[in-house]
């Protein structure tokens, strides 16, 4: 099967709920008064022209130190390390730098440049505020979500700020030990309203990736619609709102991989084998499943 059959798999009482956070242009290239190059990305934003960033070989930088573009325009000054301290807190000195000097911030193992780079973004995305793609969503094309919706399926949106939890790997020897970090989400009432309609109906709720599932659980969880949220899913889980999750297939030592494993419970191994005996693809472009929750 195709991700197109997908509209064999669902029903006209089933919602299906994607992230329409867009990807910023986050990866800066920049310049330090001695002339080292090194790297900052941008992951969340935290006030005006105010970040939370990584910055690569950047142990060594001094609070308040400038970094310019390559050309010498002064770009990013650094103010300190975050509570957590894996991250940086910048100031962008140019509010514009990610759209005048940025490139798309794609994942190391992707070494081809895209031409295009709506490619990494999903056909329904707007606000940019996210440091990678919700990566479910590109195999959505305009086409098929109007054949969905054409079965008479409720497609809603939610918001979750891709960040550094998405692609840290977990490094504790116990996974439950891991701290996840906070990322900002927002479910609009109508998404709500939709999801215990689908339920009353009998439907389900379909989420589109990891980071919409992890929106809609914050919600069914705490009761908050929006903030920030470090809800970490993992194997004995109580689900409350998902009912089926299309994602795609990620690598070990992961909070996702943790979530499958909560989602489908221990089949999920046997998934990932198949997987990799019929040398599917992984991570971001790669190929995607179709879960339904245990029960």
């Amino acid at each position: 099967m195709r991700v197109r059959d997908i509209v064999d798999l669902l029903n006209p009482d089933d919602v299906l709920v994607v992230n329409h956070t867009r990807v910023v242009p986050a990866r800066l290239e920049v310049v330090r008064d001695t002339g080292g190059r090194i790297e900052v990305l941008l992951l969340e934003r935290r006030g005006h022209d105010e970040w939370d960033a990584l910055i690569r070989q950047g142990g060594k930088l001094r609070e308040g130190e400038v970094l310019s573009a390559p050309d010498r325009t002064p770009l990013v000054r650094v103010h300190s390390r975050s509570t957590a301290g894996d991250t940086f807190i910048v100031q962008l000195l140019d509010s514009d730098a990610p759209d005048r000097y940025g490139s798309m911030p794609l994942p190391p193992y992707i070494t081809s440049p895209l031409t295009d780079t709506e490619r990494y973004q999903t056909v329904y995305s707007h606000d940019a505020k996210s440091a990678a793609a919700p990566t479910a969503g590109l195999h959505f094309t305009t086409e098929l979500l109007d054949r969905i919706r054409a079965k008479g399926v409720t497609v809603c949106e939610v918001e979750l700020v891709v960040g550094l939890d998405t692609f840290k790997p977990i490094q504790t020897d116990d996974p439950l030990d891991h701290v996840i970090h906070s990322e900002s989400y927002a479910v609009p009432d109508t998404t709500l309203e939709a999801c215990r309609e689908a339920h009353r109906r009998g439907g389900r709720v379909v989420a589109v990736g990891t980071t919409a599932t992890r929106a809609l659980e914050s919600v069914g969880t705490t009761g908050i619609s929006s903030g920030r949220t470090t809800l970490f899913i993992t194997p004995g889980y109580e689900w409350k709102i998902v009912d089926a999750m299309l994602t795609n297939f990620h690598m070990p030592k992961t909070t996702l991989i943790l979530m499958v494993a909560a989602f489908v419970g221990p089949r999920w191994r046997r998934l990932y084998n198949t997987a990799i005996a019929e040398r599917y693809r992984f991570l971001s472009f790669g190929d995607a499943m179709l879960l339904d929750r245990q029960a």
